[in-house]
């Protein structure tokens, strides 16, 4: 057999270079392992035999040799699939081979690159004595049989992308062996999920034992208890609702954990909507598991996507390097990560953001704050969810304090499949009343910054959360003065954030003056207390969060006191309106707001009034449709359209591009200096140094990001990182001490 290669090592003779029926095979196995996790192991065996067949033309080859350009070898493949098997498994391959580089293309690309009169590809005879025999149909029948969602295409087109996953991971992985060499790659090694069980009720149990007797203290262990005992239920879709105070993130990874091993499932994935609250979250779990444990922070802000173009070698040993690894596929046993991490991957077409969804199968998803699912947005989402539910073997819990009208069973046409039989914690009703700590009044009118400021000067500690960080800063503005005023927004970078925050909860502790203005990034996960706390108009669930941090221990000896006003001095967003009218409403017609009964009717306000078009409204380019509609439209000829769709599908529409501060904590403080220099002096920065930036990034629009580059304000943290991540002068005249970056 002639020798041909899908490798090259250059500098190196041809007997080190891999042969093309050594990666093709071993692509194969590793992809059909993937997906034999839902049952579709042999399908993706087979797109692994034929992912690369295109390399067998003697194009491919003069390019390896270095005596050509390279040239297109991923389309052979496809045109094999089709030629092969008919609708739909030949679309199936087709699509996810001719896009294992690329990204997966829309319907239209892909059969431009399957009509030979549109794409000319070199020549690949020969291939059949590189590739394993191509089965028959029969072999092809998956071993789990798949439900149909309820929107037409959606599961087969939901199956394509995660196949797509298990043939670029696998492909990732196969080539990271082979140029790893001699040195093989450091990936895994982790403690078993039944090992981070043991770990954690052993963490929970001395928690226990500390506790002092206390009505919240005994509701936590109520839900604790509750939750271990409904582990056992058949994996699917889960509520968990406790209200805010009621020790439900340590509860639902207990249950996540008790559910898993006693399923067989693989991971835990903690979803946070900010990330402002994973940098706590994940925390809280390294200290729960121990830090060497596999808990993997991953969000967007920072994404271990682009550390990972020049980190380590790859071959790093230790633990962090193994973590920044996981973060290309989160092949690790508890990952912790934002809504628009997992969504935007969900729906993605490009081969480094899915490559992680496979191992979403078998899983346990904990959707912290099901709430904040953003409106435009919802029924995509939630096709998402169910479809993991119910084809992947995933456990999903939709986990919050106010849970949302979300279920099919609360008269939400297009809500998810599961009832009150599905619920983990006891008795949510009576847990509100148990653990109801503050009375919500809501001011008539317009209220000027000036009459907060006077209560600010009235009160000790107090806090105020409004929208939007001018708003924060120009009511702190007004209070700088008076003792204990702080300020909390995303302008200030994470490790500033969190040492004003310590330093406030430790005045608390000693009973001295703490007045605080933030953003709404206080209002979840963030652990403080205070007597009083006001809040800028916003929806009902946001409410409820700020109430989160009023009397939260329920030391007071009456009620803490929850403020909602709209503010005169700075209109709320326009993206808040619904949220804002439906809260209005519950407000004047509930004596408590925070009810049961008045949580559902805020839901049912914002879910049904504006009927279906809210909840799937982003238009594909050059559409008529919305996502799923154009996926439905589209089910006959499996032509569906994924890169539109990864580009319609945005959780956040105003996107923020990082800027590194080396915020010091004290004149002394050269950590930040330090860190930097150190990559900066690097020919390949390491891995973990670039994510222990994390502590120092600020979110700025990315037009003002490219002024202060132009003006010299900004330089590349590393040459080879160029505009991909920037810091701001070693002066520091941008950042304000108190307030973070001045705008």
């Amino acid at each position: 057999m002639t020798s041909i290669y899908a490798h090259s090592v250059p500098g190196q003779p041809v007997t080190q270079w891999e042969p093309l029926a050594d990666h093709l095979s071993r692509v194969g196995e590793i992809a059909a392992r993937f997906a034999d996790v839902f049952g579709w192991g042999e399908l993706a065996r087979l797109a692994g035999t034929l992912h690369d067949v295109g390399k067998a033309s003697k194009a491919f080859q003069a390019y390896l040799h270095a005596q050509a350009p390279s040239c297109d070898h991923s389309t052979a493949g496809a045109r094999v699939a089709v030629a092969e098997y008919p609708l739909p498994l030949g679309r199936m391959l087709a699509t996810i081979i001719a896009g294992h580089h690329a990204g997966l293309d829309d319907g239209d690309g892909i059969d431009s690159r399957l009509d030979p009169s549109q794409r000319d590809i070199p020549a690949f005879e020969g291939w059949r004595s590189h590739a394993a025999p191509l089965p028959p149909m029969a072999r092809l029948v998956p071993t789990r049989r798949f439900a149909q969602s309820a929107v037409p295409g959606f599961t087969h087109a939901f199956l394509t992308r995660m196949l797509f996953s298990c043939l670029v991971d696998a492909d990732f992985l196969e080539t990271e062996r082979f140029y790893a060499g001699a040195r093989p790659v450091s990936r895994g090694g982790y403690p078993t999920i039944a090992v981070l069980q043991a770990r954690l009720r052993a963490h929970l149990d001395g928690l226990s034992a500390r506790a002092r007797p206390s009505p919240v203290n005994a509701v936590r262990a109520e839900v604790l208890a509750a939750v271990r005992e409904r582990a056992a239920l058949a994996p699917g879709l889960f509520t968990l609702t406790v209200p805010t105070g009621g020790g439900k993130t340590l509860a639902s990874l207990s249950f996540a954990l008790d559910h898993a091993v006693g399923h067989g499932l693989r991971r835990v994935v903690h979803v946070a909507p900010f990330t402002a609250i994973i940098e706590q979250t994940a925390a809280v779990f390294r200290t729960a598991l121990e830090e060497e444990a596999g808990v993997l922070e991953h969000h967007a802000t920072f994404d271990w996507q682009a550390a990972g173009r020049i980190g380590d070698d790859g071959i790093g040993l230790d633990p962090a390097s193994r973590l920044r690894r996981a973060a290309e596929n989160w092949d690790a046993p508890v990952v912790v990560t934002t809504a628009v991490q997992l969504f935007e991957s969900l729906f993605a077409n490009r081969t480094s953001r899915c490559r992680k969804l496979h191992n979403l199968a078998g899983s346990v998803i904990v959707l912290d704050e099901a709430q904040a699912m953003p409106l435009p947005l919802l029924r995509s989402c939630l096709a998402a969810i169910e479809e993991l539910a119910r084809n992947y073997g995933a456990s999903v819990v939709l986990c919050t304090a106010t849970q949302p009208a979300l279920r099919q069973v609360d008269g939400f046409e297009a809500g998810l499949p599961v009832d009150d039989t599905r619920e983990l914690a006891p008795d949510p009703p009576r847990l509100y009343r148990v653990l109801r700590r503050v009375a919500v009044e809501r001011l008539a009118g317009l209220t000027p910054d000036e009459t907060v400021a006077r209560r600010f000067v009235e009160v000790p500690q107090m806090l105020c959360i409004v929208n939007s960080r001018r708003h924060a800063k120009a009511l702190f503005d007004r209070i700088a003065s008076l003792p204990g005023a702080v300020h909390l927004s995303t302008l200030m970078c994470p490790r500033h954030r969190r040492a004003v925050l310590n330093a406030a909860r430790a005045s608390l502790r000693d009973g001295a003056p703490v007045r605080i203005v933030s953003t709404s990034l206080i209002e979840a996960g963030v652990d403080i207390d205070l007597p009083e706390v006001w809040r800028a108009t916003a929806g009902l669930d946001a409410v409820a969060q700020a109430a989160g941090r009023c009397n939260r221990e329920g030391a007071l000896a009456g009620a803490g006191r929850v403020v909602v006003f709209e503010p005169a001095d700075a209109p709320p967003p326009r993206e808040l309106d619904a949220f804002r009218h439906a809260a209005e409403e519950v407000l004047r017609t509930h004596a408590d707001p925070l009810a049961p009964d008045a949580i559902r009717a805020y839901f049912r306000g914002v879910y049904w009034r504006k009927g279906p078009h809210l909840f799937d409204s982003p238009r594909l380019d050059g559409d008529t449709w919305p996502i799923l509609p154009a996926i439905a439209e589209r089910a006959r000829t499996q032509a569906f359209p994924f890169d539109s769709i990864a580009r319609a599908f945005r959780l956040i529409d105003d996107t923020m591009e990082p800027v590194i501060v080396p915020w010091p904590a004290s004149p002394d403080d050269d950590r930040a200096q330090t860190l930097l220099s150190r990559i900066a002096a690097m020919d390949r920065p390491l891995g973990d140094d670039l994510r222990r930036l994390q502590a120092y990034v600020v979110p700025v629009p990315p037009t003002l990001r490219a002024r202060w580059l132009a003006l010299g304000r900004l330089r590349p943290v590393h040459p080879l990182l160029e505009g991909a991540l920037l810091r701001l002068d070693d002066d520091m005249d941008f950042y304000d001490p108190r307030t973070g970056l001045r705008l």
